[in-house]
């Protein structure tokens, strides 16, 4: 199973067309979002292509596919327009591998909620991509579709075939983890 994982969309269109193609050359079954899916925010600026409602009629001609966590700048009112749940949170099982979802707002490397040994964290909101395992907990990040911080590429992760790897938008492997094989 692959799985593409991204967050922080902010509304723009042209990156979440960008995002569903990448999900498309990746052949992802499905695509999890880690939050800020139309919204830029106060302490953002607009990004490029910005569109909200646009971005809102790609995502939910998707909905089948889509899980969704809900991140600081997702309102109700994104609730009622997209097809699809924002979670708060959300535990994810593949592969055998534990997934918590979260923005990172609240939950983040520096604050995790209690996990075990092999668990995964996956979270949005700094904008930074992060692979990390610290005592057999794996941290991670995909970084930004539009709006990347500290001078760094629009990026999305990809799970699939017990590794995870950090993309930018030109195909290009900017990290990767592996995990233990689970299933055997």
């Amino acid at each position: 199973m692959v799985i593409v994982i991204a967050s922080d969309i902010h509304g723009s269109a042209l990156w979440t067309r960008r995002l569903l193609d990448a999900c498309e050359a990746e052949q992802a079954s499905q695509l999890l979002l880690l939050g800020d899916l139309l919204y830029h925010g106060p302490r953002n600026p607009l990004p490029d292509g910005y569109d909200p409602k646009v971005v809102v009629e790609l995502l939910n001609a998707q909905a089948e596919r889509i899980i969704a966590i809900r991140g600081n700048c997702d309102s109700e009112v994104d609730s009622m327009v997209l097809r699809f749940p924002l979670a708060e949170s959300a535990w994810i099982v593949v592969d055998g591998h534990r997934f918590y979802c979260s923005h990172g707002h609240r939950y983040h490397d520096g604050n995790p909620p209690p996990m075990a040994s092999g668990d995964t964290l996956l979270f949005g909101h700094t904008h930074i991509h992060l692979l990390q395992e610290r005592d057999g907990v794996y941290f991670m990040n995909p970084g930004s579709v539009s709006l990347p911080k500290q001078d760094r590429a629009h990026t999305y992760m990809v799970y699939g075939g017990h590794e995870c790897r950090i993309k930018d938008f030109n195909g290009v492997v900017l990290d990767s983890i592996s995990f233990p094989n689970r299933t055997e």
